[in-house]
């Protein structure tokens, strides 16, 4: 639902983010049985907060909520970009997000986490620390996740956004125009 308009909007975010805010981009991967990293991406410097956590719950993600809080300017807006995923719409969450007006969420169309540049940071932090370690406890993994977080942040780099909505979208429809040719084909 509302895919073009999901994109329109993400998009925008990331090639033209409003004045005075931060765009955050936001998810979470699991590593380990059901431990996971939560991460927020700051869109404009790369930067990047990440907590890890062993449940993935509505608790959780509002603990994580709290962390972005404490360490974000409090005179900026706050625009979270993130997926759908049921945790991120309970009533803690939701509650806690309208308490604060500054605070404008973004979510990503269903099954289109590659929109999310969160995700392109995730593939470095598996490719570049995950898939070149061995680890004898969710401790030492854990570790190692945070050591890389730190070194990252020692130098951020922004991903730089280079498609427009246009382009994406245009492409979406010639992808979706093969499959059905090809559907009818077999018919």
């Amino acid at each position: 639902p509302l895919f073009v308009d999901k994109v329109r909007d993400i998009v925008g975010l990331y090639l033209s983010p409003p004045n005075r805010a931060l765009v955050l981009s936001v998810d979470m991967i699991t590593f380990a049985r059901n431990d996971l990293l939560f991460a927020a991406l700051d869109i404009a410097s790369g930067f990047v907060i990440g907590k890890c956590y062993k449940r993935h719950r509505a608790k959780e993600f509002l603990s994580f909520l709290k962390e972005i809080d404490a360490r974000v300017p409090a005179d900026l807006d706050i625009h979270i970009i993130m997926d759908n995923y049921a945790t991120h719409k309970t009533k803690l969450v939701k509650a806690w997000l309208a308490r604060r007006p500054h605070y404008h969420v973004h979510f990503t169309p269903t099954s289109a986490s590659w929109i999310n540049q969160v995700e392109r940071w995730f593939a470095e932090l598996t490719r570049k620390q995950l898939q070149r370690s061995a680890h004898t406890s969710v401790k030492d993994l854990e570790a190692d996740i945070m050591k890389f977080i730190d070194c990252h942040n020692e130098n951020p780099k922004p991903f730089k956004w280079t498609k427009s909505a246009d382009e994406i979208l245009a492409s979406v429809k010639r992808f979706c125009h093969r499959v059905e040719q090809n559907l009818c084909g077999e018919l």
